[in-house]
């Protein structure tokens, strides 16, 4: 009984333009072809998906670049500190080709590093640290850690 209510009830929403069911109706005029419905002919729509895909293929194929440069760099990094490697990032420099190289800008910052750290790393480097330390201070926190170290044995030790 409860079916056939609703049957009827469905039924009458269908009659009164409300939809309510799966059937839907066409516009007169109004077709299946997705050219007309952007308001393009048939060649001017074919033309217009080949460009897209163009595109699209020309923004994946700079992003698989950027990725992969990307993974470059993690690799040179974990080289350098000596981190263990990824297999992701030598998949992605793969994916990318063999002509996968740094961006200028990242392999100018890596470079200072790199030159910095060289720099520090001589014994020129080491000579003007000693210049840039203050002996004064160094001293003085040798003469404190004595007193002190003087102190706690004095308390320990009744002999001296």
């Amino acid at each position: 009984m409860a079916f056939f209510v609703k049957n009827m009830i469905s039924n009458q929403v269908k009659n009164l333009g409300f939809g309510g069911g799966s059937e839907e109706k066409k516009e007169e005029g109004a077709t299946s072809d997705p050219a007309a419905a952007q308001g393009m002919t048939r060649e001017e729509y074919e033309e217009y998906q080949k460009q897209m895909i163009e595109e699209k293929m020309e923004r994946d194929a700079a992003f698989t670049q950027k990725k992969a440069e990307r993974a470059c760099l993690r690799v040179h990094l974990r080289d350098k500190y000596r981190l263990p490697k990824s297999e992701m990032d030598e998949t992605q420099i793969q994916l990318a080709g063999d002509d996968v190289d740094l961006p200028e800008d990242l392999r100018k910052m890596v470079d200072e590093d790199q030159d910095e750290e060289e720099e520090k790393d001589s014994i020129l480097g080491q000579l003007q640290n000693l210049q840039n330390m203050d002996l004064d201070a160094i001293k003085e926190k040798a003469q404190a850690t004595f007193t002190e170290i003087k102190q706690s044995a004095e308390q320990k030790c009744s002999v001296m």
